[in-house]
């Protein structure tokens, strides 16, 4: 099915909204409105997504992981809090997690109780906790937002927390760097009821659902990019995003980290037009510069660390502190995958002579249907003196040259940053709307099959999500739904969303 047809008749229907920022994504908008009763979908009404475009299940993962969770937390009174137990994650009916235990002011009174979590602390009342009797024993209502007064009283019970500027404070910390997928969600029911209705469905009707689904998730990322760059520039939020999806799933967190410590600013100047200064930067920040005298190094590869090691000794007292190696994940890595590998192909593409965000912007500006491939043509090809020809420090030269950047991670980038980079510059929307048209296949992931059985059951034909598009649609459904239900499907309001258009047709 081709899409720029399909979305230039789309902007031209009534039943369609018209996307005020992101034209590009028109049909974004049918997916929300076929989702925007549902209670399952924890997502924040327009007016508040422009505060924060993300959903409580980033709150969640952050009470969750104590590698995210703040150490520095005060009650909304001012009493310091210390988490001996943040709960258990609870994939039932009721509070966020159950059984927290916390230590609060200096005396450090012990405090036992379940967690409720919330963007805003009015959500207590507008998700219809007060009165339920589910929700007695809470004792700690986290919101990222302060709020009011009044908002805050509704909850007498419980000590009222606010993550917002306990976020702000910690160093490199950012939202887009947790992965929601790597936390528990709740399990489905053996044939889930969306499926039976889906089943209903023709199969243009499947297909336009996902592609729908899948330019919302494009618009979120764009969107979530505009706000950004209003607060850290483009250059910034493009390298950091760039840096991020060169990290392997593991290491995404770290590369964004390095990212904010090692600014995109600083980089460039340090680095003064040469990729081989700006990889010495990198790997000495990240932690991961090897010492040439360690161990008996091969003579190119001892020879070639000593000119890394002159450039990184030159800089290293004037640049904060460098990330501890035990930030990344080096266990049970592919040699291409490795994050020494790979930032060598991110100082190629941010130390050069021009802005990678020029270069971009020139391509943009060009042959509408062309920057895509260009892009591909130009990522893939990157190349330096040492890792264009070996996959370890001490292997051997490959008879032909490696990719530091290959095809599957270049189409990942495109996908998940490019596009949506292009989608938040108001000049560049006809061209990533002749791009939808042809973007690359992605990489099949476990949860993209995953979200496809559960949807069209064991059967199904892969040729369903054959496009990128369709793929990104299946992952923005079970990030709306999947993910967050604890009632294995009983209280899902998908399946009643989807019935609604057989009813309306």
């Amino acid at each position: 099915m081709k899409n720029t047809p399909l979305i230039r008749q789309a902007m031209r229907s009534d039943a369609y909204v018209a996307e005020t920022n992101f034209p590009c994504f028109a049909r974004a908008s049918r997916y929300r409105n076929l989702t925007r009763p549902s209670a399952a979908c924890l997502q924040e009404a327009d007016r508040r997504r422009a505060l924060f475009p993300y959903s409580e299940r980033h709150l969640h993962c952050v009470w969750h992981d104590p590698g995210l969770r703040p150490g520095a937390l005060m009650t909304r009174r001012g009493e310091a809090i210390a988490v001996e137990h943040p709960g258990h994650w609870n994939h039932e009916a009721g509070p966020d997690f159950l059984g927290a235990v916390l230590y609060i002011g200096d005396s450090r009174r012990r405090v036992v109780g379940d967690v409720e979590i919330h963007i805003h602390p009015q959500d207590w009342k507008a998700h219809g906790h007060a009165g339920d009797a589910r929700y007695k024993d809470v004792r700690f209502h986290v919101t990222y937002f302060a709020g009011d007064d009044a908002a805050l009283d509704r909850v007498p019970a419980a000590e009222q927390i606010v993550l917002k500027d306990a976020l702000a404070a910690l160093p490199g910390f950012s939202f887009e760097q947790i992965d929601t997928t790597a936390y528990p969600y709740g399990a489905r029911a053996d044939r889930p009821p969306c499926a039976a209705v889906l089943a209903l469905y023709s199969p243009d009707e499947r297909e336009q659902l996902l592609q729908a689904a899948g330019e919302e998730r494009l618009r979120q990322k764009a969107e979530r990019m505009q706000q950004s760059m209003n607060e850290l520039g483009a250059d910034q939020v493009l390298y950091e995003e760039m840096m991020t999806a060169l990290g392997f799933k593991h290491n995404k967190r770290a590369f964004r980290s390095l990212a904010r410590l090692l600014p995109h600013t600083t980089l460039r100047e340090r680095s003064e037009g040469d990729p081989a200064k700006g990889y010495a930067l990198l790997l000495g920040m990240a932690g991961l510069l090897p010492d040439p005298s360690a161990i008996a190094w091969p003579a190119e590869t001892q020879a070639w660390l000593r000119q890394l090691w002159q450039v990184w000794w030159r800089h290293e007292q004037s640049l904060p502190p460098a990330m501890n190696a035990a930030a990344w994940r080096l266990d049970s890595l592919r040699p291409t995958n490795h994050p020494i590998r790979r930032l060598s192909g991110a100082a190629q593409l941010f130390c050069s002579t021009a802005p990678f965000s020029a270069t971009l912007t020139d391509w943009l500006n060009g042959e509408s249907g062309q920057w895509t491939r260009t892009w591909l043509q130009y990522c893939t090809r990157l190349s330096d003196g040492f890792w264009s020809t070996r996959l370890t420090l001490r292997g051997e030269e490959q008879p032909q040259a490696v990719a530091l950047i290959g095809e599957a991670r270049a189409t990942a980038m495109l996908v998940n940053v490019l596009l949506p980079f292009g989608a938040s510059h108001a000049q560049h929307q006809a061209t990533v709307l002749a791009a939808l048209e042809n973007v690359p296949q992605e990489a099949e992931n476990a949860l993209v099959k995953q979200t496809a059985y559960y949807l069209f059951g064991r059967d199904h034909s892969p040729s369903l999500y054959r496009t990128t598009l369709a793929r990104q649609g299946l992952l923005q459904i079970f990030h709306d739904f999947c993910m967050s239900d604890r009632t294995r499907c009983a209280a899902c309001t998908f399946p009643q969303a989807l019935q609604r258009h057989l009813d309306q047709r």
